[in-house]
């Protein structure tokens, strides 16, 4: 393999004409410039250099390969730049990916306040279901994705993926305007076990959340329609053809329909952020500290709501903290960074607002999932619970 250092010599030696010349600008000896030359001759195996008595010219080999050098070296410098900026919070690339619903305020917020602190970071999102995402973070295309996990339906993170718990996010019922149980504080599933329902497909399996939920209170579900849309389960709810069960984050700002707690053990999707520990991306840390912080905030709205809503929240697992996060600095003003946004395409599906599978649940060992599901179906369909 050529030596990069060695090119260099042969690029200076071209450049200015002469050992002497080359020796001066490198601040070497002429005498290890013709050792650099004659090791770099053994290395290519072809010659170089034409010596005479009192002068040096390159051949036709070595004023091509000169040329070449000048291609590598840029390359080389180019590398360096890169690695430099990669290595400041301030600058390099984040790759994100996130779910649907999570990008209607939860990463809006983190990246408001990311940006406007580090503007300099180029940002890459990347919209898809958590279980076809992860292998991404496994393979280090991903530096961080937002994912969840229905406490009914747990799954377990790929090898050297880490989960970094954010918060607890409630389960709620969607009926429509003047529906009866609409004025109750506490509504049970099986209380609506007479209405036709709007759920989804699932994940790895036919069944979704809901009829997961309904068996545990002893009752199936009749089913209505099945969409993996939130907007479309909102706009079907808000004609009053069924009623609904939707995760908190799929509900905000909805018009038109009541919305009540759901009263019921483990009707909550925990949410979360996958890394690999080893990843030394330095924006990752700072990035990750931000979505704690957002991720608080958005805690404290969600509570408000249950406050004006009360129910019972069938409660769940302590709270995680991140070995990684950071202190998160006050907000600066917004400036505008380079943003990409893509979606996942997997399967030659068409990707669209896709919330499916599954939630966050640390097994008390480094963030962890608590149990297995294995995430091979790229071609699943967008808000699945």
């Amino acid at each position: 393999m050529l030596s990069s250092h060695r090119l260099r010599v042969l690029l200076e030696v071209f450049r200015t004409g002469s050992i002497a010349g080359a020796a001066k600008t490198l601040r070497l000896s002429p005498s290890a410039v013709s050792h650099q030359l004659a090791r770099l001759e053994e290395e290519a195996g072809v010659g170089l250099v034409e010596r005479a008595a009192h002068s040096l010219r390159l051949t036709a080999a070595g004023r091509r390969l000169a040329g070449r050098a000048q291609e590598v070296l840029d390359l080389i410098e180019s590398a360096e730049k890169d690695l430099l900026a990669q290595a400041r919070a301030d600058a390099g690339q984040l790759r994100i990916g996130f779910f649907a619903s999570a990008g209607y305020r939860l990463l809006p917020m983190a990246l408001s306040s990311f940006t406007a602190r580090h503007p300099g970071v180029d940002l890459d999102l990347v919209l898809g279901q958590p279980h076809e995402l992860l292998a991404d973070v496994e393979r280090g295309e991903l530096d961080v994705l937002v994912v969840f996990e229905h406490a009914l339906d747990p799954w377990k993170a790929p090898k050297g993926v880490e989960v970094v718990h954010l918060f607890d996010e409630p389960q709620l019922l969607v009926m429509p305007l003047g529906h009866p149980a609409g004025h109750r504080p506490r509504v049970r599933l099986a209380d609506l076990a007479d209405d036709p329902w709007i759920t989804t497909f699932g994940t790895e399996t036919p069944v979704s959340v809901l009829e997961r939920a309904s068996a545990l209170e002893g009752f199936t579900p009749a089913i209505r329609c099945r969409s993996d849309h939130y907007e479309v389960t909102l706009g079907l709810v808000r004609a009053g053809l069924g009623v609904a069960l939707v995760p908190s984050l799929g509900v905000q700002g909805a018009a038109g329909v009541q919305v009540c707690q759901v009263e019921g053990p483990r009707l909550y999707r925990r949410v979360g952020a996958a890394i690999r520990p080893t990843n030394p991306n330095p924006a990752l840390r700072a990035f990750v500290g931000y979505l704690r912080d957002a991720s608080a905030r958005l805690s404290v709205t969600l509570r408000q709501g249950a406050t004006e809503r009360p129910a019972a929240r069938g409660g769940g697992p302590p709270d995680g903290r991140s070995p990684i996060a950071e202190p998160v600095p006050a907000p600066l003003t917004p400036l505008v960074p380079a943003v990409h946004l893509r979606h996942a395409q997997r399967g030659g599906a068409e990707r669209e607002d896709h919330d499916a599978g599954h939630d966050v649940v640390p097994d008390g060992a480094g963030g962890r999932l608590a149990s297995t599901a294995h995430h091979p179906g790229r071609d699943q369909r967008p808000d699945a619970e």
